[in-house]
């Protein structure tokens, strides 16, 4: 097991663990998403004249937000995701429209605001604190969001840029392979390193899928190129605690030179380089 793995699990079992990793996510009570007010009066009126596209279509609009989902569909209906990637669907399926449509007026207006308001699901959050948290330099490295600034930097520098920016820049100068995006990418002396971060809140299910992709990017091969590349994964949560589950049998599985390590511990594994 790596000495940073190591260090995670004696912080998360012996130490002030959640407040330090309350620094990295200052995660608060989720406040509703309201709908605007034109949006609710234009809601009514399709309510009432049974506008099934004009329904359907209102609120696909209101999903996407800048990158992130703006106000979730009131329904969680397998061939709405289809209504949403290609909107002229809406007019060549009639009946499924109407599907969708008879759900929405059981609703009501009442049922449908309810839903479209509902707070933002805490895991949707922590990408972009970890990103909030290395603008703060407070991991002792400059931080740049420009692709070259960060290539041609003498010093020490993060590259605090979106996940498919850092993707398309690792698959262009770093060998990276993986079509998944990156949430970390620093410089170090000569070295690059790369990896995710995922705050693993429960055991089983959805969260078992998290700590996979982050271990898929960790164990994936980089092509060789002239650059000195190291993967790591930045993992925090439960996955610390010691028992018998499969996240703590994964995280302790790995050989001394794989780094699985805390959020919290990240400035100084990237001081010791």
């Amino acid at each position: 097991m790596n000495i940073w793995t190591q260090r995670s699990i004696e912080l998360a079992n012996q130490h002030d663990y959640l407040d330090q990793l309350f620094k990295v996510y200052p995660l608060s009570a989720n406040e509703k998403r309201d709908l605007s007010s034109d949006v609710v009066e234009k809601l009514k009126a399709l309510l009432q004249t049974r506008d099934s596209k004009g329904l359907i279509n209102l609120l696909l609009d209101q999903v996407k937000g800048n990158g992130d989902e703006k106000h979730p569909f009131p329904i969680k209906y397998s061939y709405v995701s289809y209504l949403k990637n290609d909107r002229s669907a809406i007019e060549r399926n009639p009946k499924t429209v109407e599907r969708v449509a008879s759900y929405l007026y059981e609703m009501g207006l009442a049922g449908i605001l309810e839903k479209t308001s509902a707070p933002k699901e805490t895991n949707r959050q922590m990408g972009q604190l970890f990103k909030n948290y290395i603008d703060q330099a407070t991991l002792g490295l400059k931080v740049t969001k420009d692709e070259m600034s960060f290539l041609n930097s003498e010093e020490d520098i993060i590259f605090n840029c979106s996940d498919s920016q850092g993707e398309d820049f690792a698959k262009r100068v770093l060998g990276y392979q993986r079509d998944k995006g990156l949430d970390f990418i620093a410089k170090v002396k000569e070295t690059y390193i790369i990896g995710e971060t995922k705050f693993l809140t429960d055991f089983g299910g959805h969260q078992n899928a998290q700590l996979n992709d982050a271990i898929d990017t960790l164990t994936s091969s980089i092509q060789s190129t002239s650059f000195h590349v190291k993967k790591i994964a930045i993992l925090d949560g439960v996955c610390y605690i010691k028992s018998g589950s499969k996240m703590y049998k994964e995280i302790t599985s790995f050989s001394d030179d794989t780094v699985v390590l805390s959020a919290t511990l990240l400035r100084e594994f990237l001081g010791s380089l």
